[in-house]
């Protein structure tokens, strides 16, 4: 089922999201939910406060990335069909030269910034079967883990970004915190009128 993304400004996207458990009611509807919800807004990430869920779950599929032709084959095969979806996820490392990228986010519609992060991480977390994994992952599929990471700590990635950039879009935000703004995806807006 296609959900509406929670817009920025509302509370839960500030929330640490809580540590799930396999007896969660309707967890694997949820994560099928989250993937529809995901692909219908044409995202590469999506978390679950992002649907109004304080919990530590977020599923990524990198697969839109590996169109980029100025990757080199072996990456874009890489990030083509990369679906992997993380519950209770824990950030060891974050390791390297941090390098920008231009990063949007869909509570955060028709705002893109550069954002720094960094190349490598080394991540634990649980795929479905709450079988606890440690994997370490670079470049682009790391950045969007870090995206979506960021989500479940109550950090958006306009945290990220200079005092004066955060000036320049701070119409932009509060246009969208009050839901005056038009996206092809559902939507639901904290600060919007009889909502």
């Amino acid at each position: 089922m296609i959900l509406p993304i929670i817009g920025y400004g509302d509370p839960v996207l500030r929330k640490v999201g809580e540590v799930l458990t396999p007896e969660h009611p309707n967890l694997k509807e949820t994560i099928a939910n989250m993937y529809e919800t995901m692909y219908n807004a044409y995202g590469v990430g999506l978390a679950a406060p992002q649907l109004g869920l304080a919990v530590r779950l977020f599923v990524i599929d990198t697969t839109p990335f590996s169109d980029d032709e100025d990757l080199e084959d072996a990456k874009q095969q890489e990030l083509k069909g990369f679906k992997k979806t993380f519950i209770n996820a824990k950030m060891i490392k974050e390791e390297g030269t941090e390098w920008s990228f231009n990063e949007g986010c869909l509570s955060i519609p028709d705002v893109r910034e550069d954002v720094y992060r960094n190349p490598t991480i080394t991540i634990e977390y649980c795929e479905e079967d709450f079988v606890m994994k440690t994997e370490v992952f670079d470049g682009l599929i790391a950045r969007v883990i870090q995206h979506e990471y960021d989500h479940i700590e109550g950090i958006l990635f306009t945290d990220k970004i200079s005092s004066l950039k955060k000036r320049l879009i701070q119409k932009k935000l509060k246009n969208i915190l009050e839901g005056k703004t038009f996206q092809e995806y559902r939507m639901k807006f904290f600060g919007k009128k009889g909502r």
